[in-house]
């Protein structure tokens, strides 16, 4: 599960200060952050993962604070415990979509079972892909591809950034679905940041983030 306590952060000495709620998402919980552009909702999901570190508060997965890691234990953390669903999802271009699913548990230090990895691509689709480079694939294949690699290695917490935006009704409950469906595979907390209204009865558990604070 994740759990975050007085999480303060600002970019630089003169940007505003953004402040966040606390916030508690149990295994096998969802957790919807709506918000407006320019709240801090994809700097939230940021300081969720580790991968900004907050200017005061804690983060907490599965019982470790995030604050009490080095560099180097964080990524393999990180590898370990944390999926992450891209707006825009990133890849390695040089590699093929298999090898890109291996990166997380590269990192983790446990490697990748690539039976499992090519059973994840058929179940979303894209089995045929696999040793394909990431700009072959569609759009939306990318996307079930970055999907696949959040949840290759059964996280503990699944953060997604904005995972309907721009896309059509269809689309938009397709993915929500896929995205439900593996984390319940995984018995993964899923914390889904948005402005997507859409979205907004879908989850009972779910908190509003304000505009930025432009306290010191």
């Amino acid at each position: 599960m994740i759990r975050t306590e007085n999480l303060t952060f600002r970019y630089t000495d003169t940007s505003p200060l953004l402040a966040f709620p606390d916030l508690q998402c149990a295994a096998g919980e969802r957790l919807l952050l709506l918000g407006d552009s320019g709240c801090g909702k994809t700097t939230l999901l940021h300081l969720m993962s580790g991968l900004l570190r907050p200017a005061t508060g804690t983060v907490s997965i599965a019982g470790t604070d995030l604050s009490g890691l080095s560099g180097r234990e964080l990524d393999r953390f990180r590898g370990a415990e944390v999926g992450i669903v891209f707006q825009r999802p990133h890849f390695v271009q040089s590699l093929t979509v298999l090898q890109n699913l291996a990166l997380p548990g590269f990192l983790s230090g446990k490697g990748t079972d690539e039976e499992r990895a090519r059973a994840m691509l058929e179940r979303l689709g894209i089995g045929a892909k696999a040793e394909r480079r990431p700009r072959d694939l569609s759009i939306g294949e990318q996307q079930r591809a970055g999907i696949a690699r959040a949840l290759i290695h059964a996280p503990s917490v699944l953060l997604a950034d904005e995972p309907t935006s721009a896309l059509d009704d269809r689309s938009t409950e397709r993915v929500i679905s896929l995205l439900e469906a593996e984390a319940d595979r995984a018995g993964a907390a899923l914390v889904v940041v948005t402005h997507d209204t859409r979205l907004k009865d879908r989850y009972a558990n779910r908190v509003t983030l304000n505009p930025v604070n432009e306290g010191a």
